[in-house]
């Protein structure tokens, strides 16, 4: 029997749980955290979870403090205990990537609650074996929408998994554009290089991410050799950087390891550089392209929706050190200035958070609508009408885990704090294995 919950009263907007895997700043956790802040900002209620803690997750970090976590494992029967019982005061959760497609799928099973995931990467990729595949496709299943992050990963996962094609909704990778400002000119620029401790004079290149094998950190670094005149600031941590870091380029390479705040490097670079074997819609690149920088970027995923080969950066083919040389050196030797306000205004026009809020607005509305419900009053009512379908191309918050919650790493009833809250409620604010293949 399903588990009885009071019904939502009609004509006010759903109560959103947002479920991310851990609290590291990555591409999945870092939407999830703007989405979350734009909906509160917004005035819907609107809570931010962690299924577990992760050794990478600095304690100090802003975005760990704030970020609540439920149990001691991404699937741990006192995780998705704790998930179950925080689902029960809202109306819709929200999985953002990785293991929380399981999570969600188990702990809410037999309940009211809906849960729409996220996918961020490319199905290609992460589902390749067909017993992942089989099993993946049944918890896609599971859930009342999935989102893809362009047309075209939308179209592979009804392919792919047979999910009905009214089930999946295109809603594009965002940022917010004040997090992200341009540097204002040659001062600022050295002066946020100066904070990073990076040298004031030449070309410097921004690469971010975590420094695993599919991020290709040792390609961006073959090419970075063949270019006697340009730095590289590398920003992330992984199993591969001390090996890395004795690469033969790494001499003018700075290891800056994990930033709480990536804006004042982007600030800092001359150009972004991005060398995976395999991607979604990089937040990477929307970040950079927000801060008027052109990229240079393996043509993996959907990158291209955000990178206009020749418009507001360069596409090569992924694995060709010789060839992203080559991107990078005519990029670094171009108009960069022009190369970067034509990112930036690309990614206004189609990346930004408060468009892409208002499709997740209209998503929650719909997938709640026809489900039925499941909470009390939550505000005022949103903006009415279909699905808006963005294509790249083209609060107060109420507790959600007010009972059980214990802080400073101390777990009552399963549910474990990395840092002081509020009534449990993020109000400002990958590991490898997950469905989406990713690290978020």
């Amino acid at each position: 029997m399903p588990e009885a919950t009071p019904v939502r009263t009609a004509g006010t907007r759903p109560r959103i749980l947002h479920l991310i895997t851990d609290p590291r700043r990555r591409g999945a956790q870092n939407l999830a955290r703007d989405l979350h802040r734009e909906l509160c900002r917004r005035g819907q209620a609107s809570a931010l979870r962690a299924l577990a803690p992760h050794p990478d997750a600095h304690p100090d970090a802003p975005d760990t403090r704030a970020t609540a976590v439920l149990g001691p494992g991404r699937l741990h029967p006192r995780t998705l205990g704790a998930l179950r019982t925080a689902a029960r005061t809202a109306d819709l959760v929200v999985a953002h990537g990785s293991s929380t497609l399981p999570a969600c799928a188990l702990a809410l099973a037999g309940t009211r609650t809906p849960f729409v995931y996220v996918s961020i990467g490319d199905p290609r990729h992460w589902t390749a074996g067909p017993v992942r595949r089989l099993r993946t496709g049944a918890l896609l299943h599971r859930a009342a929408a999935v989102t893809a992050l362009a047309d075209e990963a939308g179209e592979l996962l009804v392919e792919r998994f047979r999910l009905p094609a009214a089930r999946v909704r295109t809603i594009p990778n965002a940022r917010a554009a004040d997090r992200y400002p341009p540097a204002a000119d040659e001062a600022d620029r050295r002066a946020a290089r100066h904070a990073l401790g990076l040298p004031s004079d030449g070309l410097l290149v921004a690469w971010l991410g975590a420094i695993a094998p599919e991020k290709r950190l040792d390609l961006a670094l073959d090419a970075l050799g063949r270019l006697p005149d340009v730095r590289l600031a590398v920003a992330g941590d992984g199993p591969q950087r001390s090996a890395l870091e004795r690469h033969p380029a790494a001499t003018r390479a700075h290891f800056l390891g994990t930033l709480a705040d990536p804006a004042p490097l982007y600030r800092a670079a001359d150009a972004v550089l991005l060398s995976s074997d395999s991607e979604g819609v990089p937040g990477v690149l929307i970040e950079a392209a927000l801060a008027g920088l052109p990229a240079v970027a393996t043509d993996v995923g959907w990158v291209g929706s955000v990178v206009r080969d020749g418009v507001t950066g360069a596409l090569v083919a992924p694995g060709d050190p010789p060839a992203l040389a080559e991107a990078l050196a005519k990029v670094l030797a171009g108009d960069r200035a022009g190369l970067g306000a034509a990112a930036r205004a690309h990614a206004l026009a189609h990346c930004e958070l408060d468009v892409v809020a208002d499709a997740w607005q209209r998503l929650f509305g719909e997938v709640c609508g026809r489900v039925g419900g499941s909470a009390g009053p939550a505000g005022p009512a949103g903006p009415a009408g279909p699905v808006l379908r963005v294509d790249p191309d083209g609060v107060a918050t109420r507790s959600v885990a007010t009972d059980g919650v214990a802080r400073n790493g101390a777990e009552t009833d399963g549910v474990a704090r990395n840092g002081a809250e509020t009534d449990g409620v993020a109000t400002d604010s990958t590991a490898k294995g997950g469905p989406d293949g990713g690290r978020g």
